[in-house]
């Protein structure tokens, strides 16, 4: 697994946080977010893009959401012990989407545009913009010749990312995919175009308290920028190169609400879940942990509740539900994949993290949220739920791997 977030620079510094209930929103410093509505979000601090390229050059032509990429992917690829010269690199792909792209490229460049002229557009525009350049330089950089795409779903990006790698594979595609997603939208025309839409939360005064999912108070969701990738590997495969397994990918259910562009109806989040038990073969009353959508809007906030107790019956009440972007922000089209990281460390170390800012539950939010601290209990299958603007839902499942 390999992740860089508003709470660290990798998995372990990331996970420390969540348990921690620390709030990775600030305001923004990085440019004059004086005139905006919503002026903080949650922000990744200290990364040197750099470190992360065997070619300097390469970070420097490369868009703040793709170096976040590469970032993650190096400390993935490391972490599951993967030497390119060992494997065969044509069964090896990446699946890396994002649910802008280069944002901060585009604004800059339209920038130049305007003022400098035609003539004054970088040349390195497009392959920095475009979205699935963060799947192609990561192939790049280890030489994986394998499938190469990017799924690009909104917030649900990562988690349909992910449970493509897991049919790739299911199918004989490939044996190695290294998946996930990475979104740096942070940025004047992001936040404009988000604040425009009245979804994001306008609490100035009290950053660190504005993501609240669940909470009577919420007012919108919070922009956070981040990368989170996993290693989708075939099981004999990983057995035979003596990989330590973290958890079995059992379950990916996708669907679609066609309902609205921007509110959920809670039926196509309902079928995603209900796929995905089907799917892995798991009753609902097996299931131990669902990390949330949970964006803190008040519409999202009860429609997933809804579904929840839809699809888990008298099980939802018993089992615990949150949402580690109370933490994290909103990632975005990294969101899944942050996501399922804290489902399979909750798996690892048997503890779920919490929903922090949860101080005035909404009535009609009525699940165990985990309130404000982390629980130590015990988490054999977890579920994560991603659900996207266009109404776009993909849900996965993971479950304790016993050899």
């Amino acid at each position: 697994m390999g992740a860089v977030t508003p709470l660290g620079l990798d998995v372990q510094t990331t996970w420390a946080n969540l348990l921690a209930g620390k709030s990775g929103v600030t305001p923004i410093t990085s440019w004059d977010a004086s005139r905006f509505d919503c002026r903080f979000a949650a922000q990744v601090e200290g990364f040197e893009p750099r470190k992360y390229f065997f070619n300097e050059k390469d970070a420097r032509r490369a868009d703040r959401y793709s170096q976040l990429a590469m970032a993650s992917s190096k400390e993935a690829v490391k972490h599951a012990g993967l030497e390119p010269e060992k494997l065969d690199l044509d069964r090896v792909g990446v699946l890396i989407g994002s649910g802008i792209g280069g944002l901060k490229t585009l604004g800059e460049q339209d920038e130049n545009l305007i003022i400098k002229g035609p003539n004054r557009v970088s040349p390195f525009m497009i392959p920095m913009m475009i979205t699935n350049m963060a799947a192609g330089l990561v192939s790049m950089e280890f030489g994986f010749r394998g499938p190469n795409f990017c799924v690009v779903t909104a917030c649900a990006t990562s988690n349909n990312c992910i449970g493509e790698a897991w049919r790739l594979i299911r199918d004989n595609e490939a044996e190695v995919i290294v998946a996930g997603g990475s979104e740096a939208a942070c940025v004047p025309l992001g936040m404009s175009g988000f604040a425009a839409m009245k979804a994001l939360s306008t609490r100035n005064d009290d950053p660190t308290r504005a993501s609240r999912p669940f909470d009577k108070d919420r007012d919108g969701f919070v922009m956070g920028e981040g990368a989170a990738v996993v290693i989708v590997e075939e099981l004999e495969h990983a057995k035979k190169r003596g990989a330590t397994i973290l958890a079995e990918l059992t379950g990916y259910g996708l669907t679609a609400d066609a309902y609205h562009m921007t509110s959920p109806s809670g039926i196509g989040a309902v079928r995603a879940m209900q796929h995905t038990l089907k799917r892995a073969g798991v009753n609902p009353e097996e299931v131990d942990y669902i990390n949330a959508h949970g964006t803190s809007t008040p519409v999202g906030d009860v429609a997933e509740t809804e579904a929840i107790k839809t699809v888990f019956g008298d099980h939802a009440k018993k089992m615990p539900v949150s949402s580690t972007k109370s933490m994290t922000g909103h990632l975005l089209g990294a969101a899944g994949a942050a996501e399922l990281i804290a489902c399979i460390k909750a798996i690892e170390d048997n503890i779920v993290p919490p929903t922090i800012n949860l101080d005035n539950p909404d009535p009609a939010c009525d699940l165990d949220y985990v309130p404000n601290k982390a629980r130590e209990c015990k988490v054999d299958v977890a579920m994560s739920n991603s659900f996207g603007f266009g109404g776009h839902n993909a849900t996965l499942l993971v479950r304790r791997f016993v050899g």
